[in-house]
């Protein structure tokens, strides 16, 4: 806070008397912040020294002795002083509720959108606060000023966001505003901060030329404008060299010009200069550490001793051409950035309108929020709540007892607080502010041990890309929704808490306090935990629910004109760098061709191949309809299996997986397929063996491996794993009529091929049929909490699963490529920290629009004999999932390499000669 006057040095020292006693008052008898009320007094003190002379010329002799009497008195007695400007706000609480509307707030949102997360933060701390928000581009065009102009109703705030300041001053007449009206501009701080050279004119004005000012000569140019080369600053001497240096950016609140008051946020933002980049913190906490606690009092004493004096010179030069001297209820946001060192006096070297962050290490997410934090913080510290919330919080109050204050103008009595109405109007706004939250103004020196969660509510939910949430934020409601278009892949998410005592969470007690989210198609739900952690065992308060829902790839309906696209990899993760991306035209898909090329089964379960979708045109992807896309093998077909054969092929079949989810995935997969119904399923992380498929003739068990979420040195190995699910599995034979899958996201390496041969040989398991899932896309998100992979990491990965395939299929195995069949899809993932997971588990969805599309099978087979590819000509629906299904596996890229599965465990058995095509 600071405090600024133009008195002489022996009221100076009579203020500062005053205030010794009124602090020891407040400590024996109040728990409001100390240092408000001493600027409350301090401006009562300088109201009175200053203005008095203006105030006794114009009101009648008898009127000013009791004025002055009054305000002598009350100088000598602060707790009388306390009491009066309780009973005044009581009082004008009592007028407010006689009106019948709340306050007005106009925001000018200039440059802004209306769904701009500044614009929305004004609407949601105001609307909380009981006002009406009316937006308008400009001044001009907004309804309410009009109407203002034109009856002299009232709006109680405006606020002229950047683009509309010009509009603001042009058309606002800052003399004749209401004793209630506030303005976010104070035209003689714009007059004197908004020029070219900023702070640098004022070493040139002759009428500063008596004074030193803290100004850093050379942060100005030869022209006078400001330079950046603050490191040249540091003293030469070699013992001063080794102290930190540092710029620091200091927010300020500007609340009054007449008197001048001004506070700053407790938050700055400080660069080290060995540092490329700045970070925000609590500026006693950094003086703190840098200095002690002793030292650190002192810098930052001189540091508001700087500011005074800039924000004084600015006054000084603007004070006779200024056309708008007066604006009582005028606040102003300014940005200092000082030069600090511990050695020498902290200097300005430029001051900026409203907030601003540059050099942050992620301007965008936390400069915002930042931000938004800091004009949240003003909204509460400058406004007193309209009518309707105090209604709200307080509807029971005595209004006999406040029916009998006595108003402020009405000095008739010797218990009236008598003053002029708009120097009374500053004073209850200081009121106010002693109750206010103490981000304003100096932070405590000793903060309280075990301070305990009371108020276990956020105070804003911020996410970059915004989200537009449904409800709108407010601190009592606990569950939203939002939607974000399929581009969105990750959100980055930062809860809030009102109180610095409550800790928060994400996803459970232990989780991070913000973090970025993957975003998989469909709906996510992430779980915000306000928690207590004052005591050894920490207590969840109140929990938020965000749920998300990630909007399909964009698909424009199939015509009768189209072309069939394939593309093998996306163009924005190139995974083969040799290889074309993207969409490309298929010549030999869109005509006959040789009918003999596409007509052979596959022979395994890695051959090349590519998706394929209609398009309109294959230089844009908006023009396909991507509910159509497909799996195609480039020189064969994988047989698609009905029902029955698919029963028959797993009668007396005992089928082990061992790996991770995705592997599980596989295997509910095919229990679906099987059973019709999926009955029972799990997200087991352990051994789980199902014994009720296919009428009980066949057999399914699973092994969760690797377990890492243990330590190394506890989890168990590959080989142990194996072991136990083969254990579990018994009595088995030695013939494919045992199928074991192996397989997982990218833990899979020859080492786990190598041991598997050496567990089964010995198990005298070595004709089992072996199936062996290869890596896939996934982690490949800048997630917090897990590891990601680079694009040169993705590509090293590729590699490594070629080498998987060759050597699975050197050792006799079967083998599926979910790695190709991931990769051109890889932004199609559902929901999972990893990214990585292609199907997801839940209760079947029946409506007109199922979120599992029906299978479709394109046959093959032509006139007399002849087997020709006639795609989209002849299609044939399958749907195994009856309504009766307790669950369904949703996921079209999880199912094409599912049925590639079945495709290779039951080759041997005969099938329809079809394609799988997938949604």
């Amino acid at each position: 806070m600071v405090c600024v006057s133009t008195l002489s040095k022996s009221i100076s020292l009579k203020v500062g008397m005053l205030l010794r006693r009124i602090w020891t008052f407040r400590r024996r008898y109040c728990t409001f912040p100390l240092l408000l009320f001493g600027v409350a007094v301090c401006l009562f003190y300088q109201t009175l020294m200053v203005d008095r002379s203006r105030f006794k010329s114009g009101q009648p002799n008898g009127l000013n002795k009791t004025i002055i009497t009054d305000q002598e008195l009350l100088l000598k007695f602060p707790e009388r002083l306390i009491s009066l400007l309780e009973t005044t706000l009581a009082d004008n609480d009592v007028q407010r509720s006689k009106q019948s509307h709340a306050g007005r707030v106009v925001v000018l949102t200039g440059q802004h959108v209306a769904t701009d997360t500044e614009v929305q933060l004004y609407q949601r701390v105001l609307q909380l606060q009981g006002y009406h928000v009316d937006l308008a581009r400009y001044a001009e065009t907004s309804s309410a000023l009009r109407q203002d102009k034109k009856n002299g109703g009232g709006w109680t705030l405006l606020i002229c966001l950047k683009g509309s300041e010009k509009s603001c001053l042009r058309k606002i007449r800052f003399s004749h505003l209401k004793p209630n009206q506030r303005v976010n501009i104070i035209p003689r701080l714009v007059e004197a901060f908004q020029v070219t050279d900023g702070v640098c004119h004022f070493l040139k004005d002759e009428r500063l030329s008596g004074l030193t000012l803290p100004i850093i000569p050379s942060a100005c140019g030869p022209s006078g404008a400001p330079r950046g080369d603050w490191r040249l600053d540091v003293p030469s001497d070699s013992s001063v060299k080794q102290v930190p240096v540092s710029m620091v950016n200091v927010y300020v609140l500007v609340s009054s010009a007449t008197p001048l008051t001004a506070f700053f946020h407790q938050t700055g933002l400080v660069k080290s200069h060995l540092d490329n980049t700045s970070h925000a913190v609590k500026l006693q906490v950094f003086f703190q550490e840098k200095l002690g606690p002793v030292s650190s009092v002192r810098t930052s004493e001189q540091m508001k001793q700087v500011i005074t004096e800039v924000l004084m010179a600015a006054l000084l030069t603007t004070e006779e051409s200024s056309s708008e001297p007066w604006c009582r209820l005028c606040f102003q946001l300014l940005t200092f950035t000082l030069h600090f060192s511990a050695s020498l006096p902290s200097v300005v070297t430029k001051v900026q309108m409203g907030l601003h962050f540059e050099g942050l290490r992620d301007p965008v997410f936390d400069g915002q929020i930042t931000k938004e934090f800091m004009l949240e913080d003003v909204l509460n510290f400058l406004l007193p709540p309209s009518q309707s919330a105090v209604e709200q919080e307080s509807p029971s109050q005595d209004r006999a007892q406040r029916e009998a204050a006595v108003r402020y103008h009405s000095c008739e009595s010797t218990k009236s607080l008598c003053m002029p109405p708009d120097e009374m109007q500053l004073m209850l706004q200081f009121h106010q502010q002693l109750k206010k939250p103490e981000n304003f103004g100096l932070p405590s020196m000793t903060p309280k041990k075990k301070d305990r969660c009371v108020d276990p509510h956020l105070r804003q939910l911020y996410t970059d890309p915004a989200l537009v949430l449904t409800p709108l934020f407010n601190p009592w409601v606990k569950e939203y929704r939002a939607e974000v278009p399929f581009d969105v892949v990750t959100i980055r998410i930062r809860p809030e808490p009102v109180s610095p005592h409550c800790h928060i969470h994400l996803d459970e007690q232990r989780g991070p306090r913000m973090a970025n989210y993957p975003v998989g198609l469909g709906n996510s739900r992430i779980n915000i935990l306000v928690m207590d952690e004052s005591e050894p065992e920490p207590v969840v308060m109140t929990i938020y629910t965000l749920h998300i829902f990630r909007e399909s790839r964009p698909s424009l309906p199939m015509f009768d004109d189209y072309v069939m696209c394939g593309f093998v990899q996306d163009c924005g993760l190139v995974v083969q760098p040799d290889q074309p991306c993207g969409l490309e035209p298929l010549a030999w898909l869109n005509s006959p061709g040789d009918p003999k090329a596409s007509a052979r089964p596959c022979t395994s379960g890695d051959v090349p191949g590519r998706w394929v979708v209609p398009c309109l045109s294959c230089s844009d992807n908006r023009t396909c309809d991507w509910r159509e896309v497909t799996w195609h093998p480039d020189s064969c077909y994988y047989p698609l299996l009905h029902r029955p054969q698919l029963q028959k092929c797993m009668m007396d079949k005992k089928v082990l997986f061992i790996g991770d989810s995705t592997n599980r995935g596989m295997m509910y997969y095919l229990m679906e397929r099987v059973n019709t119904t999926l009955e029972d399923w799990d997200k087991a992380h352990d051994t789980i063996i199902y014994h009720n498929l296919n009428q009980g003739r066949t057999l399914i068990s699973y092994t969760y491996y690797p377990q890492f979420w243990l330590h190394r040195t506890q989890r168990p190995t590959f080989e142990r794993a194996l072991l136990e699910l083969i254990e579990r599995s018994r009595p088995l034979e030695n013939s494919h009529q045992t199928v074991l899958v192996v397989g997982g996201v990218q833990w899979l390496n020859l080492n786990h091929l190598m041991a598997m041969q050496q567990v089964l040989e010995r198990e005298n398991l070595q004709n089992i049929l072996v199936v062996v899932k290869s890596m896939g896309m996934g982690f490949h998100l800048p997630v917090d909490g897990i590891r990601s992979l680079s694009l040169s990491g993705v590509q090293e990965l590729y590699k490594m699963n070629k080498n998987i395939l060759t050597s699975a299929k050197n050792s006799g195995y079967e083998v599926v490529d979910t790695f190709s069949i991931t990769m051109g899809r890889y932004k199609e993932f559902l929901q999972g920290r990893c990214a990585c997971h292609f199907h997801e588990v839940g209760k079947p969805s029946f409506s007109s629009a199922p979120l599992h599309r029906k299978m479709k099978i394109l046959r093959h087979g032509g006139e007399s004999g002849t087997e020709t590819n006639r795609p989209f000509d002849q299609q044939e629906e399958v749907l195994w999932s009856q309504p009766n299904s307790s669950y369904h596996v949703r996921g079209a890229v999880n199912q094409v390499y599912s049925e590639i599965l079945l495709s290779r465990v039951c080759a041997n058995h005969g099938h329809n000669k079809t394609a799988v095509l997938t949604d």
